[in-house]
């Protein structure tokens, strides 16, 4: 299955390069060429008439990095991308390394030792145990810079449209493109399907390419939180997909919000409004690229958003792709700025 492949593959920020190759293999038959450009994002084009337009999804992931290794061996790390202290501990991982398979796992003094934990550790306080010393460690080629993975991996749950695992932030994006692209293959409009780097450490991918595809207008797949622990929530899985209006660091493009509005009322199918004050998307750095460019972002609602293992709908997912195939399904107009 290409979603679990996906989820279950690593990539965090700044060493993409092994979902780099799987999202190549899986998408070369179904664009006109495919490319990597000078910061590591992978570009598929297709072909068509203008205008032209970008797709973007990022292929990184949240992840931890070795800073210290001490006398025992214990690695202590720093965190890519936020992830909350407590959802680590405990956890499994992977440390990437070119001379084999490395795997640990996060703990802290007090639980280590079997004692009372009197508080909430903080992040400097945990560390990984592999159960190698530092000669071990080195002989590895571990040491101070190495990338740690997270290693969980992707689950179908109780409800069987309900799936958990690690990335899901944001290879449901990911997945929705190579899906999209398979079934656009007919369409009219010249499309740049770009799967961008670093997005959780700072949206620099998706700057990058923007610069050089200059599209006349964009929009950017992502994740967002849910917030079913409301009183009155409005945004639930299996509700549909989201469109944003407006996010910590953009608002929505409301001439693209509005084509996606228009063609899920015409074709039944639901979608959730997302308006939030915190967190925002490559969307974000697309849009303030070369003199400006009008940026949507259709996203997917998951649970326990930036942690070690989320939770998403599969039917939101195939509503997202169904939204985007019907737009594109007609060759699209220049939007006009609102």
């Amino acid at each position: 299955m290409l979603l679990q492949r996906l989820v279950d593959a690593y990539g965090p920020s700044g060493y993409e390069v092994d979902i780099r190759e799987l999202i190549k293999r899986e998408i070369r038959n179904h664009v006109s060429e495919v490319s990597i450009d000078k910061v590591g994002n992978l570009v598929a084009y297709k072909k068509g008439i203008l205008p032209n337009i970008m797709l973007a999804a990022h292929m990184d992931e949240i992840g931890l990095m070795v800073k210290k290794i001490d006398p025992s061996g214990k690695l202590y790390f720093s965190r890519i991308g936020g992830i909350e202290p407590i959802m680590l501990v405990g956890q499994r991982v992977y440390l990437i390394t070119k001379r084999g398979e490395v795997h640990g796992v996060i703990t802290t003094k007090e639980i280590n030792n079997a004692e009372k934990v009197e508080k909430l550790p903080d992040a400097t306080e945990l560390f990984v145990d592999t159960g190698l010393n530092p000669e071990e460690l080195t002989a590895l080629g571990i040491g101070i810079g190495t990338y740690i993975a997270l290693d969980e991996k992707f689950k179908i749950l109780g409800n069987r449209d309900i799936f958990a695992g690690k990335a899901l932030d944001d290879r449901i994006g990911c997945y929705i493109l190579i899906e999209l692209a398979k079934r656009l293959k007919r369409a009219k409009n010249e499309i740049w399907f770009v799967f961008t780097v670093e997005e959780e450490v700072g949206l620099y991918g998706a700057k990058a390419s923007a610069y050089t595809i200059e599209p006349d207008w964009a929009i950017a797949i992502d994740v967002t939180e849910v917030n079913d622990m409301d009183l009155n929530p409005t945004k639930i899985l299996g509700k549909g997909p989201t469109i944003t209006i407006k996010d910590a660091g953009m608002i929505g493009n409301r001439c693209i919000n509005n084509w996606l509005i228009e063609l899920a009322k015409k074709n039944n199918i639901p979608v959730q409004y997302d308006v939030s004050d915190g967190g925002t998307t490559d969307a974000l750095t697309i849009s303030v690229s070369k003199g400006g460019i009008p940026t949507a972002v259709l996203g997917v609602a998951i649970k326990n958003i930036h942690s070690t293992i989320s939770m998403a709908s599969l039917s939101d997912i195939e509503n997202a792709i169904r939204l985007l195939e019907l737009l594109f399904k007609n060759p699209v107009k220049t939007c006009i700025p609102m």
